[in-house]
Order: C-alpha cells, then structure tokens, then sequence
C-alpha cells in the first residue's frame, strides 16, 4: 500500500507545534502511531536541539528522520541524511521520494547523481564530509541526519562522520545507531559547538524481543529446524563472499519453497534481467526461495534480492556482516555460522557492536511477536562433540577420541560464554578516528576565506587525544609542501577577492581531485612521461591503476590464468617437474610500467616522506579490458570472476572518476580521452537500476498528481 502525500499534510504555519501535529496526522493517516520515544525525538527535533537517538533496530529511527525532513521542507530548508553505503543510500532515497515526492529528494552517491540540488539529499557521509571541508559553516544544510553513527569509529572512514560535526555548527544534527554505547562527552562537544542543546534519546524498548540460542548441532541440521519451525525468513551470517555463494549453492538441495511459493516468486521475478555471469546461478537461487546478498554483487542483484525479500518470497538469505548495515531486507531470524572474522589486519572475535549490529535485524515489526537469534558453534567443536556423544559407553571408541579435531587455520576462539557476553554487553564507546590527506587539504584550502587557518584549526580542535593531533600536524605539514613542490597550490602575494591566500592551481580541470592517497605521485609520474610515445596513453593509464586499491579477487585470477597458460606451455616443452614449479612461483599479475613507476615512486617518496609505508602497485585491469577489446561479462568470465561483479564494477568505477579528476586536462590525449570515455560508458551500462527506479517511482508521483493514481 502507498504512503499518503506527505506534502499534503503541510501547514499553513510551519511552527513546532502545527508541524509535528501535522506529521502525526500523517503518520496515523498512514497506520503509523508514534512510540512515545519516536514522538519525544521529534519534539526535540522541531524545537531546534540537536538529537542522539540510540534506540534498538527496528524501533522506527527512520521515521523520527522523516519527520526531520517534513519540517525543513515546511521552512524552505535543506536537509542531508548521511549513510555509510551506497545501497543504504540509495534505499533511503527512494523511501523519502515515496513520502515527500521526487521533485523534492536527490541522491548523491559519487558514482551518480540524481536531482542532487533538491531540498532533501540523500548522499554517502563521505559527499557530506567532502562539502564541509569545502564550505565550512556555509555548508548547504539545515539539518544533517547522520545514520549507523557507529561508523564514527571506523579506522579508515570514521573522518567522514566527525568532519561535519567540526565544521558546520548552524547545521542540527540528528545522529542515530543501535550500538553507539556511551554518547557523554560527544553530546557535550556538539553542543558545545553549535549552541544547541543536544538530546539523548535511548530509553526505548524493542519492539520485536529477540530470543538467543547457542547451537551445537550442525549447520545444515540448524536451517533445516528453522524452516519446519516456521521461524523463516532467516539471514545466514558469513564472513566472506565465497562462503556466503558457495552456502546459497549448497542449499539449493532443500527444499525451502512449495510448489505455489515457486509460482509466486517466479512471477515476481518477472523479466527481471539476468544478463551477466552471475545471474543465471542467481537466478537458480531466488527462483528456490535462497537469496544472496554481499558487496560483491552488482546493486541491481542485490535490490531484487532486497525487493524479494520484502515480498515475502526468500526463506533463506545468505550473506556477509554488511546486511547489519541498515538495508531494509525484513528477517525473522539471524544464524551466524561463526562469531570471529578477519578484519583486514588479523582474525578477532566480533565486537559487541559488531554483534548486536547483526543479531538486531532479526524480529519484523508487524510481522513478528518474537525475533531468533542463533549462533553456531565451531564446526570442529560440533564436530568432537558428536564424536563423544556416539562413542558413549564404548572404551575403544573413547581412546580414539584423544586426537580430537583441531579447529581451522585462523580460528578464534568463541564459546556459549562469549555469546552471553556479546548478547548482554553494552556497545563500546566510540572513539575518534581523523586523517589527513591530499583530498582534504585541496577541499579546505580553495574554500572563501583563509583556508590555512581553518586548516589549522581543523588539526588542532578535532576530538582526536593531543598526541594523535601533533602526528596530523606534522603529515599536513608534509602534504602542504608537496602541493606547492607540485604546483598545484600556489601561495599568493595577497588574498584574493574571495580571501583566500593561497590559489589552487587554475589551470587544473574542474573536477581535479587527489582523492587517492598516492594521486599526488600520479600527477607527477604521468608528467614526466613522453607524450609523443605511441603508447602514451596507456602508460598514463597504467600510472593512474597503479594508485587504485589492488581488487585482490581480479588481480588473483589473472596470476592463476598466467600459471595456467605458462604451466600448459612447460609441459608441452617437457620442462622437469622441480623446474616447471620454481617457474610458476615466479609468476603474478600483470603488471605493467613497474620498471618506470617503481623507481619513480622511490624518487618521490625521498622528497615527499609523508607517504611512510604507502607505495604504488603496478596492475593492469582496465589496460587488460582495453587491449583485449573485452566486454563487461566477457572480462568476468574470461577470469571466472562471477562472485566478484560487484568488485570489478567498483574497480572500474574508481579507475574511470581518478582519470578524470586525477589526470591534468593538459596530460590527456586523444587515446587516454577515448579510453575515458569508454569506461565511462562501459559503467554505466553494466547497472543502471538506481536510475531506472528513480525514474518508475518518478512516474508513478506524476500519475498521482494528475489524478490517475489514487493515494491512499
């Protein structure tokens, strides 16, 4: 059923106290009564304070934003809802546009762009952090709703979410988690910064309460107890994308949907395009009632699989911790298959937040009187305790019993005890994580007005500890002096008309940025290169790659496909075994240009010392789709990359925006602008769903308006 108009509801005086009677006529219009937390949380809101509002998953923190962005859109402001992913985003977007109509929302994700100058813009933290650098307390927004706050803490994003707290302090903010953990200290800073009072909203119970379970029974024992129990849908938790593909395969043996839930889900399906690699295994898995949802699947898939679940078509979900990420797929049950992952830096048991992040999009409001929440134990551990169970009584059996299986290589240890810990702790307090970089300092100092000092002041009035800020100073020191080495910042003998004392290089393109942390030497390398060489442009293309972040799945499959090839060739040579083996170990990925960026980063870092540990890494993906003339799908299947789509679209997509806002137009010729374009081409073809959606829901607002849909 359609949401009212919320647009109709509008006041004709848009005070505190007709605005929020107007949303609750609203909501009631739409069978949403508020809780009493939702209602206190907007009464703060329209009274001007700032609100931290950390209320368990599924207690409709959504709603307290809408009616946020109902009342600036009455007063002629701007709002800004922040998320940590582009799927998030993007379903935000098209949550707002069914409430408040397409004209009035835009979406700004860095991949695209979708009526971004309206009065409500949905957009990654990281677009908002960007503007606030840039603009400071001039910043577009009235109201900047921050969602999964949580993500303050991370150690590489947690920037983007402090940035605009520093920098715009006319803005109010509405910063909303389940798992923020103690919020004291940075209620006292934001208020202290803004001049607002700034209210904790927490007190909420759950609506749906949750049960807990520590399973010592097989996995595949576990669903099958969870489908005859009726406690489906469940999401299966894993910690990789492999695991979660290959366990959507495996269920495909059960059978998880009846002949009329096969009919049913095979119509909603529709002519759903299935058209690359991955689809027709996708397909086989929806059509069975199994869903697959991770990063590594292009957006289209994974909205159908969202859109599907929605709809009461997928039993079982398979995928990775991201879903603990806020995306709307409604689940009565979460079954984590482990309580440990790797981190990118070692394997460690889950966070509490972690934890509670997941297991909190178990329970369907409306659906659900009770929500699941059940953990595996370690397979081995499982595995041992049946042995035990089976050699009961029996002497001979018990002796053999001594070499117990041993866990798995990157085990952490996690029992029932942790489980209860996890289950009964309170998320962890969040702390600060700030960087400086490139990108940054471009942003702040072409800003109006004296952007050094409020660089300076940005590095020392942050929330990071006093140590952590003198090591900040001391990098931003070293990057500023690289931008003038590199004359892309010129110092000026006076301020300019807008005040600034320092001019960003005029003749760079206006979509230049240094967003990689190693754009800086891609600018210099590629203008030492010889621009008359036949082959320019690719080696200005094999630089540009070589400062992306390596897509470890791509870059894997092109050495296994190198060995393959060259291990075919020894063999029909005849070379000995002890050989072909020394051989193979030599060989990687592709990688060309290395003989010239290698020594030429070497030269660079000697001058530039602020770049520590990191280092280019020469790669040929797009140079490897350009020389090979590939398609999208012919690419993926020539390196049997169907599990990663989603990894090589985000590839090509980081490729294609660092030629366009790292390369200096001067540098681009003919071939390089060609390859450009292309893969600007190429990315938007592979997945276009967030604009074709847009689009439908665009049309269905005009039908409405002109009569030919009946609101209800």
């Amino acid at each position: 059923m359609a949401l009212p108009a919320l647009g109709s509801f509008l006041p004709d005086t848009p005070g505190a106290d007709e605005l929020l009677d107007a949303f609750i006529d609203w909501s009631l219009a739409a069978g949403l009564e508020l809780y009493p937390h939702q209602e206190e949380a907007v009464l703060r809101l329209l009274a001007g304070e700032n609100v931290v509002l950390a209320t368990p998953t599924g207690s409709g923190k959504s709603l307290v934003a809408l009616a946020g962005a109902f009342a600036m859109l009455a007063q002629r402001r701007r709002t800004v809802y922040t998320a940590p992913i582009k799927a998030l985003v993007s379903e935000k977007f098209f949550e707002l546009t069914e409430a408040l109509g397409p004209a009035n929302v835009g979406m700004v994700t860095g991949d695209a762009s979708v009526n971004g100058d309206a009065p409500v813009v949905a957009c990654t933290a990281e677009i908002l952090a960007q503007r606030a650098l840039r603009s400071g307390s001039d910043t577009a927004a009235d109201l900047v709703v921050m969602d999964e706050f949580h993500y303050y803490g991370d150690r590489d994003r947690g920037w983007a979410w402090q940035v605009p707290l520093l920098e715009m302090p006319r803005a109010r903010f509405l910063l909303m988690s389940a798992t923020l953990g103690d919020t004291a200290g940075l209620r006292r800073d934001l208020t202290a910064r803004t001049g607002r009072d700034t209210a904790l909203v927490a007190s909420a119970e759950r609506p749906v309460p949750l049960d807990v379970e520590y399973r010592e029974t097989p996995l595949h024992v576990s669903i099958e107890q969870l489908l005859s129990t009726g406690r489906a849908p469940t999401y299966i938790v894993h910690f990789t994308q492999r695991e979660a593909a290959a366990r959507a395969q495996s269920l495909t043996s059960l059978r998880v949907l009846d002949a009329d839930e096969k009919a049913a889900v095979k119509e909603a399906v529709g002519g759903f395009r299935f058209d690359t690699p991955i689809g027709k295994d996708l397909r086989r898995f929806v059509l069975a009632g199994i869903g697959l949802h991770h990063a590594g699947m292009l957006p289209k898939y994974r909205l159908l699989v969202e859109k599907l679940a929605q709809q009461g078509h997928l039993k079982l979900i398979c995928g990775t911790d991201t879903l603990g990420v806020g995306v709307n797929v409604p689940i009565r049950t979460v079954l984590f298959t482990q309580l440990y992952k790797y981190d990118g830096r070692r394997t460690r048991v889950l966070s509490v937040r972690d934890f509670q992040q997941i297991a909190g999009r178990a329970g369907r409001r409306g659906f659900d009187t009770v929500g699941s929440v059940w953990v595996q134990a370690p397979e081995h551990a499982v595995e041992n305790k049946r042995a035990e169970m089976r050699a009961a009584g029996d002497p001979k059996k018990l002796r053999k019993l001594v070499r117990k299986k041993p866990p798995e290589r990157g085990y952490a240890h996690y029992d029932d005890k942790t489980l209860t810990r996890l289950w009964e702790g309170a998320p962890e307090t969040l702390e600060s994580s700030f960087d400086v970089t490139h990108a940054m300092m471009l942003n702040v100092l072409d800003r109006p007005g004296d952007g050094c000092a409020a660089m300076k002041r940005l590095l020392v009035d942050n929330h990071e500890p006093r140590p952590r800020q003198r090591r900040h100073i001391r990098k931003a020191v070293g990057v500023f002096r690289s931008l003038i080495d590199a004359e892309i910042v010129e110092v000026l003998p006076e301020p300019d008309a807008s005040g600034r004392p320092v001019r960003v290089n005029i003749d760079l393109q206006d979509e230049f940025r240094l967003n990689q942390p190693l754009g800086l030497f891609a600018v210099e390398a590629v203008a030492v290169l010889d621009c008359e060489a036949p082959d320019y442009g690719l080696q200005a293309l094999s630089v540009v790659e070589s400062v992306l972040e390596d897509p470890m799945a791509v870059l894997l499959a092109q050495r296994d496909a190198a060995r393959d090839e060259l291990m075919t060739r020894m063999k029909e040579q005849g070379v000995e075994y002890q050989e072909r083996m020394a051989r193979l170990a030599e060989v990687t990925w592709p990688k060309p240009e290395a003989e010239f960026i290698e020594p030429a980063f070497d030269t660079f870092a000697r001058h530039h010392p602020w770049v520590g540990h990191l280092r280019p890494s020469p790669k040929s993906v797009v140079r490897d789709m350009v020389e090979h003339a590939d398609t999208f799908n012919q690419y993926v299947s020539r390196y049997g990359l169907k599990r990663s789509e989603g990894l090589v679209l985000r590839y090509l997509t980081d490729c294609y925006k660092a030629l366009v806002q790292t390369v200096p137009a001067a540098a681009v010729d003919e071939r390089l602008a060609e390859v450009t374009d292309w893969l600007g081409g190429l990315v938007r073809d592979v997945d276009s769903s967030l604009l074709d959606e847009w689009e439908r829901l665009r049309t269905v607002q005009e039908q409405r308006l002109s009569g030919r849909v009946r609101a209800v």
